[in-house]
């Protein structure tokens, strides 16, 4: 029997191979796999559904993530893709599996977390399921949400002279993350370690409790702006103008110049020695939001405080392409997170 290696398909390759002839049976399903969260019509309010599985080892390393901090982002990145489909969230579900190795007050300090998330933006906490676990602590989010008919947004929207805009700055939870592991192998075990995080305070920030740009969909709408296509930035900028460009059947050009990056990451990525355009084109965790509005937004978007054009919506056979600060372009790759690489 043929034997196909996981990895030689990717995460995102996966999903397609495994959902691609999936038809929908239901005629209030209005959009499956595919885009951050799926689409269900029930009267008045379309409804939102995603999900997020996060493992230990994989997701997240309990050496210097605090479980509260754990709980409040396993929560966020939930509520982030909501908000990446112009919704707003309104229940979770929350399923853990737990190894003995934790005890009640652990699992008060996780919960913690996430019921503080749940505060911050006026979601409930509506049920979920609790299992034993023989390989650390999993945990699975379900998240739903609703939004207004005709006003949801998908990847696949953006149109040619479309513009590319985003909020806030990107790469500083990557730069963030590689703080924390630089930090843990210096440590190893010694308890008297005293790890060196002054000056660097909001790269810790943006890795171990970030927030969903809940703020940035209510600026959009007031300001009466309707993106063409939206998604959050979870594994890489790159990635994700690759998902909006495969979906809308476009191409796009960003420039290297426009990227919105943190002072905190530039002297992080120095330190490093690491390409601080290639941090922030392919870090992920930033959990911002990447979108396109049509050109005739351009004046309103670029007054908008935390929100950077950085490029445009090009014909698909253009391609998708970085442009330098010397003119020069290079094609864009996904190369974000892969958890299954």
């Amino acid at each position: 029997m043929k034997r196909t290696e996981i990895a030689t398909l990717g995460e995102f390759g996966l999903i397609r191979h495994l959902t691609q002839d999936i038809e929908l049976k239901n005629a209030c399903t209005l959009q499956g796999v595919g885009d951050d969260a799926a689409v269900m019509d029930y009267g008045d309010k379309e409804v939102l559904m995603t999900t997020d599985l996060l493992l230990e080892g994989i997701h997240f390393d309990l050496t210097y993530v605090p479980l509260k901090h754990l709980g409040y982002k396993s929560a966020i990145v939930n509520f982030s893709d909501i908000y990446a489909m112009n919704g707003q969230p309104k229940q979770i579900t929350v399923s853990i599996g737990i190894s003995k190795r934790f005890s009640v007050e652990d699992l008060e300090e996780l919960y913690s977390g996430i019921r503080l998330a749940c505060d911050v933006y006026g979601v409930d906490l509506v049920g979920g399921d609790t299992s034993a676990s023989l390989t650390g602590l999993c945990i699975s989010i379900t998240c739903l949400g609703e939004g207004e008919k005709g006003k949801i947004v998908y990847r696949s929207g953006a149109r040619e002279t479309d513009l590319i805009c985003v909020s806030g700055d990107l790469g500083a939870a990557y730069m963030g993350l590689q703080l924390l592991e630089r930090e843990k192998r210096v440590f190893n075990g010694d308890k008297d370690f005293t790890p060196d995080f002054s000056g660097k305070e909001y790269l810790l920030e943006r890795q171990l409790k970030p927030e969903a740009r809940k703020d940035i969909i209510e600026m959009l709408h007031n300001a009466g702006i309707q993106p063409t296509a939206m998604m959050d930035i979870s594994d890489g900028l790159s990635s994700e103008l690759l998902h909006i460009s495969k979906a809308s059947h476009v191409g796009c050009r960003v420039y290297e110049d426009r990227i919105p990056i943190d002072y905190q990451t530039a002297v992080m990525a120095e330190q490093f020695n690491m390409n601080l355009v290639t941090a922030a084109l392919n870090g992920g965790e930033d959990y911002e939001l990447l979108f396109t509005v049509p050109l005739s937004d351009n004046d309103k978007v670029s007054e908008m405080t935390g929100i950077k054009v950085i490029g445009y919506i090009t014909k698909p056979e253009l391609g998708n392409y970085l442009v330098g600060r010397d003119g020069g372009e290079v094609e864009l790759k996904a190369q974000g997170w892969n958890s299954l690489s």
